[in-house]
């Protein structure tokens, strides 16, 4: 199954997210197939906390990709 969830990236204590489409039986931050985004938790001034490329997102769920519930909610909130 293809699953669009969040890909851990960054340094430690200062998490970065990628929003990724995947298998879902690949690991967390292993091979994914597109980058469709990205959250950083921790953005502070004028860095951008979430962009989501829509467009591709729909896409994928178009063609039988599951948002995880992380994902889900930070589509909704963008």
């Amino acid at each position: 199954m293809v699953v669009i969830r969040l890909s851990r990236g960054g340094a430690k204590k200062r998490p970065f997210y990628n929003i990724v489409v995947a298998d879902s039986r690949e690991r967390r931050d292993g091979r994914f197939i597109e980058r469709v985004g990205f959250y950083n938790p921790v953005a502070s001034g004028a860095e951008q906390p979430l962009r989501v490329a829509f467009d591709r997102v729909e896409f994928w769920s178009g063609n039988g990709a599951q948002l995880s519930p992380t994902v889900a909610r930070l589509v909704a909130q963008a």
